[in-house]
């Protein structure tokens, strides 16, 4: 609005002076919207502009824009600023689709040594190459105009989300496989019989290089007032490494394991021994495993054939480790009771895994398998 020195006094009526002297001690309004009403009511009170922008520490121009814009468009308009035309849009759709079709490439294919596109790196190749590829419009990008053009299409090129794509080609067959063995351990468990079992399922895997790790220093117990968490010296010793075979019986919970030195394919027989020590000899122990040279090894199938109809291997496909049960079994463990285990030897660090493993199965919780046969069949039709 041009500024010209108006003499017409300001003049309100009953409802705008109410509202000024409402706003004028409002402690909720913006301080602008406060400060104009007290020098609107200021110039109705008849208050000179000269001597009403020295005692608020003002411009004298602040208070003749503010009162030109009361006369001319009314109190409740000369409260807030009027919207301004602003510069217009000087990006051409053109140049937004080319710097978006940058932003989905890899710099490594431009000739870049970056793998992934920093934003000030995006902005220095549109701007070297905006001419050449026909969009001057984009010369003088700015960082922020490229990060607004790439939130407004939800693109993140400097983000990494991991995924995992399908390799086995009899995925959905295997995975089917698995669940329906984990489906008959549930039926198992609704008749509430397991001990009339004749086919008896179990989730194996192994968890390898668990370290035995040893403190240099002892740990500080919490104290209140100095330390509020348990203080632990920097350096460590390492004792060596430990393997964890274990299966769970999908009806009981019942964690059967061992913990050996390494895991090979004698370990993995030697674990095959003990489930066929546990079980009665005229019943079938079906497992679900992974891919494990040690599953099919030489050594494995000749105890196999020894021991004729006693164990039916059920493979999950590759690269689908959530299907295997025992994989939460050892995520629990993880996250509990190997948490910032520290122990004076491997010695030590077996029996603690050892005793873990008892209390379990002091008291076994069976888990329940959300996911049905039905559900994978339905996702393999999509």
């Amino acid at each position: 609005m041009p500024f010209r020195c108006s003499k017409t006094p300001l003049v309100l009526n009953q409802e705008d002076r109410d509202l000024l002297l409402r706003l004028s001690v409002s402690r909720t309004e913006s301080v602008r919207r406060v400060e104009r009403a007290h020098l609107l009511l200021r110039l109705v009170d008849g208050v000179p502009p000269k001597t009403l922008a020295q005692e608020s520490r003002t411009h004298i121009t602040t208070v003749y824009r503010l009162l030109n814009k009361a006369l001319e468009l009314g109190v409740v308009a000369a409260l807030d600023d009027l919207q301004r035309s602003g510069r217009p849009a000087d990006i051409t759709p053109e140049a937004q689709t080319w710097i978006v079709s940058l932003a989905c490439q890899k710099p490594k294919d431009l000739g870049y040594s970056y793998e992934w596109w920093t934003v000030r790196l995006l902005q220095q190749h549109v701007r070297q190459h905006a001419v050449e590829v026909g969009h001057p419009s984009v010369i003088r990008i700015g960082i922020s105009t490229i990060s607004e053009l790439l939130s407004e299409r939800d693109i993140k090129p400097h983000k990494i989300r991991y995924y995992l794509e399908r390799r086995d080609p009899d995925f959905d067959e295997k995975m089917a496989q698995v669940l329906v063995v984990v489906q008959q351990a549930e039926w198992t468990l609704e008749q509430g019989k397991p001990d009339l079992r004749t086919i008896v399922s179990v989730s194996y895997d192994e968890k390898p290089g668990i370290q035995a790790i040893g403190t240099t220093a002892p740990d500080l117990p919490p104290q209140s007032g100095k330390h509020p968490c348990v203080g632990r010296d920097y350096e460590y010793v390492r004792h060596g490494t430990l393997s964890v075979l274990a299966g769970i019986d999908l009806v009981t919970g019942t964690v059967i394991g061992t913990v050996e030195d390494r895991h090979c394919s004698q370990k993995f027989v030697a674990f095959l021994q003990k489930l066929d020590g546990l079980y009665q000899p005229e019943v079938k122990i079906q497992m679900i495993l992974d891919n494990h040279s040690a599953h099919t090894s030489k050594e494995t199938r000749a105890y196999l054939q020894s021991v004729p109809n006693r164990f039916e291997f059920v493979f999950t496909p590759k690269h689908a480790s959530w299907l295997n049960i025992i994989e939460s079994f050892f995520a629990k463990m993880s996250k509990s009771m190997l948490r910032g285990i520290w122990v004076t030897s491997k010695e030590e660090l077996r029996q603690r895994i050892e005793q873990y493993l008892d209390e379990i199965n002091e008291n076994p919780v069976p888990f329940r398998w959300k996911y049905r046969p039905e559900s994978a069949a339905k996702e393999t039709v999509i």
